[in-house]
């Protein structure tokens, strides 16, 4: 799937949702580019995810490239529609597409995925923590207490994790870190600073940005399956003073959930935060 020479792709929709001024952009944006994507894109998408769900490991098979591009460009189309359920940031978006819930899910429900609002037990790989209760027991494991927007899956691909308010000890996630800090692998958030690698390049090369894969196997959870580092080899970091821990919590929740044991020689390098770069990092694991 090549996503400049397909007769219909997610960039286009990206535009349209970027380019419309009007009210009701569902109707006027995404309905028109559904029609013409709905059997001919679907199919191709469950298609090149089956294949790649095969093979990321171990390659990813060469035919999967454009598909990464492709799944990358629908999950900046997801984010952009997912900022009207954020918190309200200090400066806000300068554009969103507000649409409701309802016509969210169906716009992934056409394209082949599933939804899903995993509560109570919380799972990095299933929940992207957006706000924190910080409970007086600063050892109390993290709780889901409500759910902000679903996940979505597409075959045994995570296409995007659940959005979710969880209650925890200052000891497993701290308020103002756990949801506040850079967000990694994704593009954009209201409430809080984002990093992917199309950040800084121009506006065609950005979009050759590979989505990160993550999938769910009959033994457990593959992170970021297509890349080929090992989380513990720190060369992939920018600074290695985060420990071991730091650095499988970054990769497995995309953000810091604590001030770093090495928050003072980390603070000596400019803008740190944004700069950890966990991009290479894989990561096999039995579940939360």
């Amino acid at each position: 799937m090549d996503a400049e020479e397909t007769w219909v792709n997610a960039r286009l929709l990206y535009q349209a949702l970027r380019d419309h001024t009007g009210p009701d952009p569902y109707t006027a944006a995404v309905e028109p580019w559904l029609r013409r994507a709905e059997i001919e894109y679907r199919s191709v998408l469950a298609e090149g995810v089956g294949l790649l769900a095969r093979t990321a490991v171990d390659g990813p098979d060469e035919r999967c490239g454009d598909l990464l591009w492709e799944l990358y460009a629908l999950s900046r189309v997801s984010d952009v529609l997912l900022l009207a359920f954020q918190p309200p940031a200090d400066k806000d978006e300068p554009w969103s597409s507000a649409v409701t819930m309802d016509q969210y899910l169906e716009l992934f429900g056409r394209l082949g995925m599933t939804s899903f609002e995993e509560t109570g037990v919380f799972d990095p790989f299933l929940h992207e923590i957006v706000e924190v209760k910080q409970a007086q027991d600063p050892d109390e494991p993290i709780r889901v207490t409500g759910v902000v927007w679903p996940g979505l899956w597409l075959g045994d691909l995570l296409f995007s994790r659940a959005g979710v308010r969880v209650r925890a000890g200052v000891r497993h996630a701290e308020r103002g870190v756990a949801d506040r800090s850079p967000l990694y692998w994704t593009y954009r958030r209201r409430h809080r600073p984002t990093v992917d690698l199309s950040m800084g390049w121009g506006h065609n090369s950005q979009w050759r940005t590979d989505f990160r894969v993550d999938l769910r196997t009959g033994s457990g959870y593959e992170l970021n399956a297509c890349a080929r580092g090992a989380i513990d080899d720190t060369e992939g970091f920018t600074d290695a003073s985060l420990t071991s821990q730091e650095r499988r919590e970054l990769l497995r929740h995309r953000c810091l959930l604590r001030t770093p044991v090495n928050a003072a020689e980390l603070a000596e390098t400019p803008r740190w935060q944004e700069e950890l770069y966990p991009f290479d990092g894989h990561l096999r694991t039995t579940g939360a």
